[in-house]
């Protein structure tokens, strides 16, 4: 929700009502399916964003455009540094930082090349002419950046449907409003800023506390975490996403999937995962795979089974004490 107008009388943080009003920007081609109507609305007060943004080159914004290069945009700005998130269906393909902007897009493509195949990118950093020369050999539906270095609109222009938008740098709406059946949910968005987000407040609960490298990749792989649907399991090396499970009704299979697209990266990575485990069986399978830390909220009744199979592999865990579902 962008423009929020509340009533700020109540006692316990919310509003007693709450209001927001939008311009309408246009009508688009359809919605989430051909068969739904759709038009796209900007805030008139709320904070810059997506709807803001210019557009260069390619084809009309579809609805589908917006919601993926949105959870792109806001993935690519939980990080400091150079950053990019490629995501389909709102769920990221790679999510990298590197030491300039074309070193994170090819860690983020090479976590999952096949999926990444008609995505929408989001960077944290203007696009430079190496990156680019990269992009305009992968269809991709959407390049969402704040910024393209001399010669890289050009190169990437070439290719005739690609959209490619200047966005400014991602702002936090004030608060989240999802609308329910006879009404809305209201909280505060979920910015990764919490006590549990700092690793200095982090718990080691198993094996020997992580190195400079490890802890830097650790602290990766949880914020980029958050940006995966629940149940999220992901899995990182050296700033990088190599496996990410997302989606899964039981984490388990959150684990399964990380692992199988890892692959041979899974040995000597590390995993995030966004809630705790119910059960020692997910944190077995990440350590059967030769996984060589794990960052996790805890607060289940069975942590000492979990923190027991750790220790027993000389696993290397951390507890958080908050959790970052996505939903």
């Amino acid at each position: 929700m962008g423009s929020v107008l509340t009533d700020s009388s109540a006692g316990d943080g919310f509003p007693a009502w709450v209001g927001g009003s939008w311009t309408k920007q246009g009508t688009l081609r359809y919605g989430e399916n051909s068969h739904q109507a759709a038009a796209l609305y900007a805030s008139q007060d709320g904070p810059q964003g997506l709807t803001q943004a210019v557009q260069h080159h390619g084809k009309a914004m579809s609805y589908n455009n917006y919601t993926d290069g949105d959870a792109a945009y806001r993935a690519a700005y939980d990080f400091a540094e150079p950053a990019v998130a490629i995501m389909k269906h709102a769920n990221p393909c790679g999510i990298a930082v590197g030491t300039d902007i074309a070193d994170a897009h090819a860690k983020a493509h090479a976590c999952d090349p096949l999926s990444a195949f008609g995505g929408v990118i989001a960077t944290n950093r203007p696009v430079s002419v190496a990156m680019a020369e990269k992009v305009k050999d992968i269809f991709t539906e959407v390049l969402i950046a704040p910024g393209y270095e001399d010669g890289a609109l050009e190169i990437l222009s070439t290719k005739k449907n690609i959209r490619l938008l200047t966005a400014p740098a991602y702002t936090h709406r004030p608060v989240d409003l999802r609308p329910i059946s006879g009404g809305a949910l209201l909280q505060q968005p979920d910015r990764i800023d919490a006590a549990g987000d700092d690793p200095a407040n982090w718990q080691l609960v198993a094996g020997e506390a992580a190195d400079e490298a490890t802890l830097r990749d650790l602290l990766f792989a949880w914020k980029a975490c958050r940006s995966v649907k629940s149940n999220a399991i992901l899995l990182a090396s050296g700033g990088a996403s190599v496996g990410v499970g997302m989606g899964q009704v039981n984490r388990v299979d959150s684990c399964k999937l990380a692992v199988a697209r890892a692959g041979d990266r899974a040995a000597g990575s590390v995993a995030a995962s966004d809630a705790f485990f119910p059960f020692s069986d997910g944190p077995q399978i990440l350590i059967d795979a030769e996984v060589k830390a794990i960052v996790q909220p805890g607060g289940s009744i069975r942590d000492e089974q979990t923190i027991e199979a750790a220790k027993a592999a000389g696993v290397t865990m951390y507890v958080t004490g908050t959790r970052h579902f996505f939903h």
